[in-house]
């Protein structure tokens, strides 16, 4: 199969074609998730006959199984973009997604809509593919603008994915997935027609099972000191991000008493910024600053937007938050380039997968973390009402990152 997707490779020299195609199926890919976002959570209702606890509770485990896909299977696509090429990974991984939506949009019961979460979780591991695929193919002195880009890629995909999803669930709910399906496979079919492979044969490595696994790609991140404090800092920096998906919407109608539409438009304003940072200033601000420089500003701004987010006593100095929150955009592509630097092409892939591992930890732990953090702080028995507690928990966690990355990208 990795000979059959690598027979119809064009001729153009990586470097044209590559950087493009990537953003374009980043943006294709979170488009794709963020269709289904709208309509997911109510189709497990429907099945449930309008049980609505229970859904949550079926609907949380797959989130949870998700994540723990994610954390398993990275490693292994990682690996295996190693040995047979960026290529035929990112393009089966594509193929699969589509497949899997399919599988979705025909579910008769819950069942199989949580099989499909399983298997999406499993060919969504590609994401780490992605990543080492820019890393083979920029300069270093040019990785921190395409990482930049490759973020601004997911902000873009995710901020238009609900609104087309929930347009589309408005007609029926299953159409989300259809539409779902069909953008995952026309990724797939544009990538087989222009992508080319980025791994040169000689650059590649043989399989292994004891790098492939999660606990062996995570070994590989303490072989540096400073490849180990980076990785760290940038499990933070996931961790502390979980906070948003987990309860901006109870704290935003708790505290402010917004409803949808008002918190729809605001998370929309936070992925626009997060889009213009990471897409137009990364370059220029690196240029400027230096890699290491970028890395702590960004990481202090985020906790500085978090701790606004967190104090804001009225909705508008909130909203003053989302501008500064946004540079925290300029953080996580310069890790990106502080880590690719510490291992060698052959493994690039071995590395994303295990920084995407750490990523499926935090989102593993982040919903939990920051939900009982929120309800113990505005609950009757909370010693101390604090609905600000989880964005005030992200600003430590960002703080406690901005620490490690700094020990640990001092020049020796």
């Amino acid at each position: 199969m990795a000979h059959f997707m690598n027979q119809a490779q064009p001729s153009v020299p990586p470097r044209q074609a590559a950087v493009f195609f990537i953003l374009v199926t980043v943006v294709l890919d979170m488009l794709s998730f963020g269709i289904i976002i709208p309509v997911l959570p109510k189709l497990v209702e429907e099945f449930l006959g309008g049980d609505t606890p229970m859904a949550a509770e079926i609907y949380g485990l797959m989130g949870t199984a998700w994540a723990l896909m994610q954390f398993v299977c990275s490693p292994i696509q990682g690996s295996l973009s190693d040995r047979f090429g960026r290529r035929p990974v990112v393009l089966l991984s594509n193929f699969g997604l589509g497949l899997d939506f399919i599988l979705m949009a025909l579910a008769p019961s819950v069942s199989w809509l949580f099989a499909g979460r399983v298997i999406s979780g499993i060919a969504s591991s590609s994401f780490s593919t992605a990543g080492a695929y820019i890393a083979d193919v920029t300069p270093p002195d040019k990785r921190a603008s395409a990482f930049g880009l490759m973020g601004a890629s997911f902000g873009l995909g995710f901020v238009l994915g609900p609104a087309v999803g929930g347009i589309l669930g408005a007609v029926d709910p299953r159409w989300p997935f259809w539409g779902a399906a069909a953008t995952s496979l026309l990724n797939a079919c544009y990538g087989f027609f222009v992508l080319p492979e980025s791994l040169p044969v000689e650059k590649r490595a043989p399989f292994q099972w004891r790098r492939a696994n999660p606990v062996g790609a995570l070994i590989l991140l303490r072989s540096h000191h400073e490849l180990f404090g980076l990785a760290t800092a940038n499990f933070l920096m996931n961790l502390a991000h979980a906070v948003l998906p987990s309860v901006a919407v109870l704290y935003l109608g708790y505290r402010y008493g917004w409803g949808p539409s008002a918190v729809g438009f605001t998370l929309a304003g936070v992925g626009v910024c997060a889009m213009i940072v990471q897409g137009t200033l990364v370059r220029p601000i690196t240029a400027r600053l230096g890699e290491r420089r970028t890395l702590l500003l960004g990481l202090l701004a985020g906790a500085t937007g978090f701790s606004i987010y967190g104090l804001a006593p009225t909705p508008l100095l909130y909203c003053f938050g989302i501008p500064v929150m946004a540079f925290w955009g300029l953080a996580a592509p310069s890790a990106q380039v502080f880590m690719t630097r510490r291992v060698g092409p052959s493994e690039q892939g071995q590395l994303q997968g295990a920084i995407a591992s750490l990523t499926g930890i935090a989102g593993l732990l982040g919903p939990t973390l920051f939900t009982q953090t929120f309800a113990a702080f505005i609950g009757p028995q909370a010693d101390w009402h604090l609905p600000g507690a989880p964005y005030l928990l992200s600003t430590l966690l960002l703080v406690v990152a901005a620490g490690t990355a700094w020990r640990a990208t001092r020049p020796t």
